[in-house]
């Protein structure tokens, strides 16, 4: 059967989709390979699906994995290089040896071509060649199978998304029970409450919890105008801290993601404004998930709540603009795919696709000005065949006292 990609991607390229799947690569760093074999190791491997004349799926792996393989992965049958080694022998180099032995293992099986995705090799390209094996490129292999989490993905994302909610609402309660000086600046247990020590509880909890945690964002007062600054400092009274927190489960390795917004003492007006306007911009848009809407429906959603709350959308203005401290408005997407990186396609933005079963996406409007600050709200939503589920179970105040 031939078939159109759906990918804007292919120019409405025809893509036969009965030729067998090739994948190759190491797993621990091709999160796509990982998805489809469901077996973490840091060598190479290779991957053949089915296809026209191939009957069952099989993955190449190293001699010392073939037992917890064959117990583990997502395949059929399970060999090591040896068990393909085409005349003449392999290589003494690892990946070129299993280049040869993908390459080996179709010409056993009879096929002419493949298809394979983005993250193809060079090398195993280049022995499929010459092995008179020609290889298509399907883009949206390894992204579409991605975008389409199944429910042992969600489940993994699930138990990442508490962890991290876990670790945000640690640092939010230590925000908002801190002492304040005079002067508005922060204290715990006798220090001084800067973000690097924020920073610190966060990664200790998580590393608890099993997780690795990239340096997170606690952002205060206008620090948080910039929506990726990381934060420094001491944090004060009375000012907005953004905590957007984005760990991987060294099990699982899903990541979860998820922001929320802290006020220590009373917010100022402006920023309760803002809050209110994320949090209407964030329903809207989850309202505006589900299967076949486009990922700018979605955005556009969400920016309508922003405009219609008075706010702007677009970028901040350079600093010596003459709106610059009063500017206040959104300046990114509404969100993105989350799974095996805490970045993956779709996007909810202008130019998103259309939504699938089993998108796995966050959800976080924001709002920044040079001169307040800024306040973003981030769940994680999994599109359901009527709409979507929200993971998230935290608060979205900002009062954590």
């Amino acid at each position: 059967m031939t078939s159109s990609s759906t990918s804007s991607a292919s120019s409405e390229r025809r893509i036969d989709l009965d030729l067998p799947i090739v994948m190759a690569g190491v797993p621990a760093r091709n999160p796509s390979l990982q998805q489809r074999v469901r077996f973490l190791v840091g060598d190479p491997v290779a991957y053949v699906g089915r296809g026209r004349g191939i009957d069952s799926s099989v993955l190449v792996i190293r001699d010392i994995e073939l037992e917890r393989a064959r117990r583990d992965a997502s395949a059929d049958e399970v060999l090591c290089p040896a068990d393909l080694a085409p005349e003449g022998g392999l290589s003494g180099d690892r990946e070129t040896a299993f280049a040869q032995a993908l390459a080996e293992c179709l010409r056993r099986r009879g096929a002419r071509a493949v298809r394979s995705d983005r993250t193809l090799p060079l090398v195993f390209s280049e022995h499929l060649r010459l092995a008179g094996i020609a290889v298509v490129y399907d883009p949206d292999l390894g992204v579409l199978d991605r975008r389409r989490k199944d429910a042992e993905e969600v489940a993994r994302l699930r138990e990442a998304q508490r962890a991290t909610e876990d670790a945000i609402g640690i640092a939010c309660r230590t925000i908002a029970r801190a002492d304040a000086a005079a002067d508005g600046r922060l204290r715990h247990r006798g220090e001084w409450l800067t973000a690097d020590m924020v920073r610190g509880m966060l990664d200790a909890r998580l590393l608890e919890l099993g997780f690795d945690n990239p340096p997170s964002i606690v952002a205060c007062g206008p620090q948080g105008g910039d929506c990726h600054e990381r934060g420094q400092g001491i944090l004060r009274t009375g000012e907005p801290v953004i905590i957007d927190v984005f760990p991987c489960s060294k099990t699982s390795l899903y990541h979860g993601d998820c922001t929320r917004t802290v006020v220590h003492g009373n917010a100022p007006d402006a920023v309760r404004r803002m809050h209110a306007a994320v949090v209407a911009a964030k329903r809207a848009a989850i309202a505006a998930v589900r299967p076949g809407a486009t990922g700018e429906a979605v955005h556009v959603a969400s920016i309508s709540e922003i405009r219609r709350q008075g706010f702007e959308v677009g970028r901040l203005p350079e600093p010596d603009a003459p709106n610059a401290s009063t500017w206040i408005g959104m300046t990114h997407g509404t969100g993105h795919g989350i799974g095996l990186e805490v970045h993956e396609p779709p996007l909810l933005d202008f130019k998103g696709p259309p939504l699938v079963e089993g998108d796995a996406l966050t959800v976080e409007p924001g709002l920044y000005g040079r001169g307040v600050g800024g306040l973003r709200i981030e769940d994680l939503v999994v599109v359901t065949a009527s709409g979507c589920e929200n993971l998230n179970a935290l608060p979205e105040g900002l009062d954590w006292r």
